[in-house]
């Protein structure tokens, strides 16, 4: 007959039998997810990854088209600023380089849902749209102003269309570090509170793409905000992770 001792034995190792691969199993599988969290790049470095892998691609195959029209725009971004256009109802965008004016054509399509007597004012040193291509809303809503971003004229010239509406800037010409700047200093008392001023292409200069570029819109903007407590880089416009504007959605807050 068994003792009571050994039945107490005997059943600690029935029950420890049972557990044991189950311990086991935890084990490894604890130490496989720690091992694949080492081994996996961080969140940041992995955005970085793609939007490399996405710059050199549409490098490669530039043009992108909106409704036929050559346009360079992140497609995320396009989101963002289509929605702070729903959202603010602007009277006017201004937009630094207009190239064929696909970027116009896509701010003016979206204020005409939702502010149908607002302008789209875009600026370029040179005409190239053609606007025997250019579709209805062209003619419709957007301005073309000939000359160069920072020339006190043309500044005086946007200045007076926009007078005290409502107001979003958008920068997108020469991305030369100097050349931004002066166009964030000469339109930034345009900007209207709660509005923004965005500053494109950020990403450049190593920001993480181009890293050979030299100061550009980061840069700039770094400089800017050092010395204009009026503005606020708002970050939650960042995000869906991926954009070409890191840290260059700017809120005018006061």
């Amino acid at each position: 007959m068994p003792t009571r001792t050994s039945r107490i034995i005997g059943g600690l190792v029935i029950v420890f039998a049972a557990a044991f691969p189950v311990f086991l199993y935890d084990r490894l599988v604890a130490r496989e997810v720690l091992r694949r969290q080492r081994a996996a790049p961080a969140l940041s470095e992995a955005i970085d990854v793609y939007h490399a892998a996405f710059y050199a691609a549409t490098q490669r195959t530039l043009p992108m088209f909106w409704l036929g029209l050559p346009t360079i725009q992140n497609p995320n971004d396009v989101w963002v600023t289509q929605e702070l256009i729903s959202r603010l109802k602007p009277d006017f965008i201004v937009e630094t380089g207009t190239w064929h004016g696909g970027s116009a054509v896509i701010w003016a399509m979206v204020q005409d849902q939702v502010n149908p007597t607002g302008r789209v004012i875009t600026i370029d040193v040179k005409k190239f749209v053609d606007e025997t291509k250019l579709p209805p809303i062209w003619q419709k809503k957007v301005d073309f102003v000939l000359g160069s971003s920072t020339d006190p004229k043309v500044v005086a010239d946007v200045a007076r269309r926009v007078g005290k509406g409502r107001t979003m800037i958008l920068l997108d010409s020469d991305h030369r570090a100097h050349h931004v700047l002066a166009e964030m200093r000469a339109y930034a008392q345009l900007v209207s509170v709660g509005s923004y001023l965005i500053v494109q292409d950020t990403d450049v200069n190593g920001h993480p793409v181009l890293p050979g570029w030299g100061p550009g819109p980061m840069e700039a903007t770094t400089e800017f905000l050092r010395s204009d407590p009026r503005f606020e880089v708002d970050r939650s416009q960042e995000r869906l992770m991926f954009t070409m504007h890191p840290g260059g959605y700017l809120r005018r807050v006061r």
